[in-house]
């Protein structure tokens, strides 16, 4: 069962995120492939994630392809324009990947080369646009392709941020550009994601619930004060400090697979995205923690 077939059945669908190398030694992302593999329904690779410069999120899709996994492609408008855009689009469905995930993408200015022109000829919503009209046949300019694709294409959302509403008229503006899933920014607040889920349900998408594996308290201290939209509510931050000196991670684990399962029991959404970023190899630990 595909990612999509998987969605549009009902299952409670997991996904996991894995960020492809920073030079050519593949080795440790075919260790979290082939870790992933059968565990969760899809992959996503990471396009130069934070605005560090890596190995491409295609060639991680397309070497998930090879080894038997469904890959979500990870595609930013920052570092390419709508004719490199729309090229590695074709370039990826020709390699077999099936769903793509449309980011505006973080700042240059946020990563390791600081120099860098960025590009944003085109933004999240507009990407979403050029995907469903490569879905129907033609590129952004309305030229016939010889050949269309069939992306299940999606977006993300900030279910946490503040202001909400800013988000919120973002999310119908991707629903409308064609976004048919939503893999949404971290949460830790689930009363507030439910608010969230009451208002996204009126509209005809999945939405999976971003869960950042948290290490450490200053691990959430540093998410509150630096990374818009997201807050680690204290009493978190509370019970990361009172798992003491090496435990940090032991009990953000934990607190990750108890969202998981209350997210899951109570129906809340249609299934979590997992990122446990620099700790890939946590991520059948954390299910195994859920009950999945």
């Amino acid at each position: 069962m595909s990612f999509k077939e998987a969605l549009e059945s009902g299952k409670f669908v997991v996904t996991a995120e894995v960020g492809p190398p920073k030079g050519t030694d593949i080795s440790e992302m075919l260790h979290h492939i082939e870790l992933l593999k059968g565990k969760v329904e899809a992959i996503n690779f990471t396009d130069n994630q934070s605005a560090v410069m890596r190995m491409n999120s295609l060639a991680g899709c397309a070497i998930a392809v090879e080894h038997g996994v469904e890959p979500i492609l990870q595609m930013t408008c920052r570092d390419r324009n709508r004719i490199g855009l729309q090229s590695d689009l074709l370039g990826a469905y020709a390699l077999g990947v099936k769903s793509v995930l449309c980011m505006t993408g973080d700042h240059v200015s946020a990563g390791d080369h600081k120099g860098a022109k960025p590009v944003y000829d085109v933004e999240s919503v507009q990407l979403l646009r050029i995907v469903d009209s490569l879905n129907n046949g033609r590129d952004m300019a309305g030229n016939e392709l010889k050949g269309g694709t069939d992306f299940f294409q999606g977006g993300v959302v900030t279910p946490e941020a503040n202001p909400l509403e800013p988000q919120l008229i973002k999310f119908e503006k991707k629903i409308k550009a064609g976004a048919r899933f939503f893999q949404t920014q971290a949460v830790y607040d689930i009363e507030k994601f439910r608010e969230f889920m009451k208002y996204a349900r009126n509209f005809p998408v999945k939405v999976l619930a971003g869960l950042v594996v948290l290490k450490s308290a200053g691990m959430a201290n540093f998410l509150n004060n630096y990374v818009p939209g997201i807050k680690v509510p204290q009493e978190l931050i509370a019970e990361l400090k009172a798992a003491g000196k090496g435990k940090g991670l032991d009990k953000g684990i934990d607190i990750c697979a108890r969202h998981i399962r209350q997210i899951r029991d109570e129906g809340i959404c249609d299934g979590v995205h997992i990122m446990a970023i620099g700790i890939e190899d946590k991520v059948p630990e954390i299910m195994e923690r859920a009950g999945l």
